[in-house]
């Protein structure tokens, strides 16, 4: 009877999958570390926090569509108040004077001088200040949607206050103001906006100048694009608020403290309201990045086999 014991195979041979470990080589590992573009592109389009942050479009739609009906119910609520409206705009220009601020008589002169440079002014006061607000809301819900909630919120708040700021300060604009001497532009050189007389205007509160949403949505817009993009050319969105700023002072249809009250607004509810520290698109660079630091681990072929 033969007693020798044989070895055990385990304990003197290599596994198979630790052979080929051993075996592998630094081309090998290269090669495993290098993913493709398209790789990448899937991996970025499957991470739940490029959409996270986008909030259902239809729900959108209707909080936005009942907040401009609320406003614009409101804004109708504060008409019948013309000799409050009045008493206010003596006021106001007083106010102005006081503090050494300069004429709105000065920026409608330099637009006098030209017929067309009028029109132009009356034209951008009509019709970009709403569409241009539109079209901001539309490309941050689309292309920032962390921002779009940011910069909504914003603009909720502040025409929230403004609302009441018309109900409780009923003000008469400086082109229907005897003592400010202006001209009303829209109504001598068009396109206007608002009816003849002001007092029975059914369209549009004429007596809701302070504070002036148009330079509040303007400054907001131009705020939202230069910190949702990082073209060294986003700076010049400022001009969207200043050519507003121009237009709203040359056109008699606002004061200066008007747009400075609008401004404080807007500095509140940005104080209040913080910017997000990341949107779908730095997620989605941190998640490149979460994966290629994951690509930079060696791997073992055949592990887990």
């Amino acid at each position: 009877m033969d007693s020798r014991t044989e070895p055990a195979e385990s304990e003197t041979e290599p596994e198979p999958d630790t052979a080929v470990r051993r075996r592998a080589s630094p081309e090998d590992t290269a090669v495993r570390r290098r993913a493709s573009p398209e790789d990448t592109a899937v991996r970025r389009r499957a991470s739940p926090k490029d959409t996270a942050a986008r909030p259902p479009l239809l729900r959108e739609l209707l909080l936005v569509v009942g907040l401009f009906l609320v406003y614009k119910v409101g804004r109708q609520l504060a008409t019948g108040h013309t000799a409050e409206a009045f008493r206010n705009a003596d006021r106001v220009w007083d106010w102005e004077r006081s503090l050494h601020l300069p004429g709105e008589g000065a920026v409608q002169n330099a637009l006098l001088h030209s017929d067309t440079l009028v029109h132009i002014a009356n034209t951008y006061y009509a019709t970009v200040h709403f569409p241009a607000t539109v079209a901001f809301l539309v490309w941050l819900y689309l292309k920032r949607p962390a921002h779009y909630v940011w910069a909504r919120r914003v603009l909720a708040v502040v025409t929230g206050a403004a609302l009441v700021g018309h109900l409780f300060f009923p003000l008469a604009p400086p082109r229907l103001l005897k003592a400010a001497g202006l001209i009303d532009t829209g109504q001598a050189y068009g396109p206007t906006v608002y009816g003849a007389h002001p007092a029975t205007d059914a369209v549009a509160n004429q007596f809701a100048a302070m504070p002036s949403l148009h330079f509040g949505w303007a400054l907001m817009v131009a705020i939202g694009l230069i910190a949702a993009t990082r073209s060294r050319w986003r700076w010049l969105w400022l001009l969207h608020p200043l050519i507003t700023l121009v237009v709203i002072v040359g056109t008699a249809n606002h004061y200066w403290l008007d747009a400075i009250v609008a401004a404080a607004l807007l500095g509140i509810a940005l104080a209040v309201i913080h910017l997000p520290h990341r949107t779908t698109t730095t997620a989605g660079r941190v998640q490149e990045r979460a994966d290629d630091s994951v690509r930079d681990i060696p791997e073992l072929v055949g592990a887990g086999r």
